[in-house]
């Protein structure tokens, strides 16, 4: 007849309390974060040695023509003229004023010169700075003989005051009285392509 051994004790292992696992979890994450935020900071920050190799695109002065020849398009109507009597043939002015307006010109209402002011035999085109253009483009339209420069001072006006014009024209014996077509050979168009040389910048 067999005997049966005695059976000890059974020994249990105690189930993990659920607060306790919920701790371990948490304190391997915070673990886990900290290290992938300390990885990204260190691939971000600026390196402390010679660094990369960086390539300046900013375009040197040799890729810079320094002039170039653009057509730009001149406006008969982009400035304002004043004629005034200088020859002392009536109603010259207002003549002149009418055909350049017939042309396309924007043309101020016609005036005498200054009292004082001598008679001339040559008509004068005179320009403020930065008219130069439409004095030049004038000058064509008149056509002969006619004189060019700069704004005297004081202005020869009846009114002393050039108001909003920036190109005088003195009428003087040599175009009083005459229809522009007989005059020169200027052009009637709204606009003339001029070439200028622009400097680029």
């Amino acid at each position: 007849m067999s005997q049966q051994r005695p059976r000890g004790p059974r020994t249990s292992i105690a189930a993990p309390n659920n607060a306790t696992l919920g701790a371990v979890v948490a304190v391997i994450a915070l673990l886990l974060g900290f290290l992938i935020l300390r990885d990204v900071n260190a691939d971000s920050s600026p390196s402390s040695g010679g660094g990369g190799n960086v390539t300046d695109t900013t375009p040197t002065d040799d890729s810079i023509d320094p002039a170039t020849s653009t057509t730009l398009e001149f406006s008969v109507s982009g400035f304002k003229i004043q004629v005034a009597n200088a020859s002392g043939v009536a109603r010259s002015a207002a003549k002149m004023t009418t055909d350049l307006q017939g042309l396309g010109y924007v043309v101020q209402p016609p005036l005498n010169t200054a009292p004082g002011t001598p008679r001339r035999s040559t008509t004068g085109v005179f320009y403020l700075a930065g008219c130069e253009s439409g004095a030049e483009n004038i000058k064509q339209v008149l056509g002969g003989n006619v004189e060019v420069g700069a704004m005297p001072s004081p202005v020869p006006l009846e009114t002393g005051d050039l108001d909003d014009a920036c190109v005088l024209i003195l009428v003087g014996t040599d175009l009083a009285g005459k229809p522009l077509p007989s005059i020169g050979a200027g052009s009637g168009d709204a606009s003339t392509a001029t070439t200028t040389t622009v400097p680029q910048q």
